[in-house]
């Protein structure tokens, strides 16, 4: 890119199983004001400040129509400009940058928020996701979606029960250096095998847990981003992908969709072998699964091979290609946040910030971010110090 855009701030609430203290707005106050304090940044559209505001949300989540109205004043909205994004964060900031290279903007702000502890149920509210014709009756939602996509993965690869509870084990492992992630504990694979069968072949800890959060982030370009900090963290290439409606048209042990989002994110950035290239990843994996299929869409080993690579021991903190130091979705990271609050998490390790979770001499993140079901769409972002 001829034109850069940074990350110049950050910040992030804890993410819990239920925040009934506090409303959307409490949440997205919480982090615009840290983002505010950390730039000392003002809403004005004069070249002085924050000219431009991107929240991710969605209506059925929120249980409300146009969810962006709650929080238009806290993000700077009230007369200004502001655009929803209905999908996952990491589209969000993947918008914001398409916004500020197009020259519109200098500085934009971008928030994530979702209260999945509202509905009574998060199946209720995926379903609504499916056709409703042919598809929504027969109860299909995210969850069982995703049974049928890790039923043909495992079958077709040989990939083990075993394999996938290593995933989530690794994730609570990691998170215990996770301040922001308190259900962060020792947990063995035998734990993730004994847990419930919730829809075959998914457990109950296979699945990420309900939670509730918010994040932001601001993003601006290179002259500005220079003045704000002197450790902008730029985001060097991007790419995205959607895959076809309706599931029977794809092959669920492929992700066609992530491969092709990968590839525009390596090729603007520059990268041609991934594996060697990126020093950490932090990847959107809502089921355990997903993190040995979405590893293989990125490049980081051949198609049916997420389970020997994760075997390997290369996706720990320490491997040769550690991916979700921070623990990930799956200790709890809510749907529409989990992309952004992954964009986040890369940034840390590019700055050197993770604490006991820090991967060592990280150049290069890759942050990913997802959302439809079986992975319709996938954002990727490569991340530079």
């Amino acid at each position: 890119m001829n034109e850069r855009v940074a990350i110049v701030a950050w910040a992030q609430t804890a993410y819990e199983a239920c925040k009934p203290h506090q409303r959307v707005q409490e949440m997205v106050y919480e982090v615009v004001k840290k983002v505010r304090e950390q730039t000392g940044l003002k809403f004005s559209e004069d070249g002085t400040g924050i000219d431009n505001a991107i929240t991710a949300s969605d209506d059925i989540w929120d249980a409300r129509t146009i969810s962006d109205t709650p929080v238009g004043d806290v993000v700077g909205a009230h007369h200004r400009s502001e655009e929803k994004v209905g999908q996952d964060g990491a589209q969000a900031v993947f918008y914001a940058c398409a916004g500020i290279l197009s020259g519109h903007y200098d500085v934009t702000l971008v928030v994530a928020h979702c209260k999945e502890s509202q509905p009574a149920s998060r199946n209720l509210i995926t379903n609504l996701t499916f056709d409703p014709f042919f598809q929504r009756s027969l109860g299909l939602d995210y969850l069982s979606a995703a049974a049928l996509q890790a039923r043909a993965y495992m079958d077709r690869y040989g990939i083990s029960p075993e394999q996938c509870a290593r995933v989530v084990a690794k994730s609570y492992n990691n998170a215990r250096g996770n301040p922001l992630i308190l259900r962060a504990r020792e947990l063995s694979v035998d734990e993730v095998i004994r847990s419930p069968l919730i829809a075959d072949p998914i457990r109950e800890l296979d699945a990420y847990p309900v939670t509730d959060g918010a994040c932001a982030l601001i993003l601006a370009r290179e002259e500005k981003a220079k003045k704000i900090t002197d450790k902008p963290v730029w985001i060097d290439g991007m790419g995205n992908a959607y895959d076809a409606y309706f599931l029977g048209d794809r092959d669920l042990w492929d992700c066609q969709s992530l491969k092709l989002a990968a590839s525009k994110a390596y090729r603007m950035a520059g990268i041609k072998d991934a594996r060697k290239e990126i020093d950490v990843a932090e990847v959107s994996a809502f089921y355990s699964y997903q993190e040995l299929l979405w590893t293989e869409g990125l490049g980081f080993c051949p198609p049916g091979e997420g389970g020997k690579l994760l075997d390997s021991g290369a996706t720990k903190i320490s491997g040769q290609i550690p991916v979700n130091p921070s623990g990930g979705v799956l200790v709890g990271s809510p749907t529409i946040v989990a992309g952004m609050a992954r964009v986040i998490e890369a940034a840390i390790q590019v700055r050197g910030e993770g604490g006991s979770r820090q991967v060592s001499k990280v150049r290069t993140a890759l942050a990913h971010g997802t959302s439809g079901p079986c992975g319709q769409l996938h954002t990727v972002l490569i991340l530079k110090g």
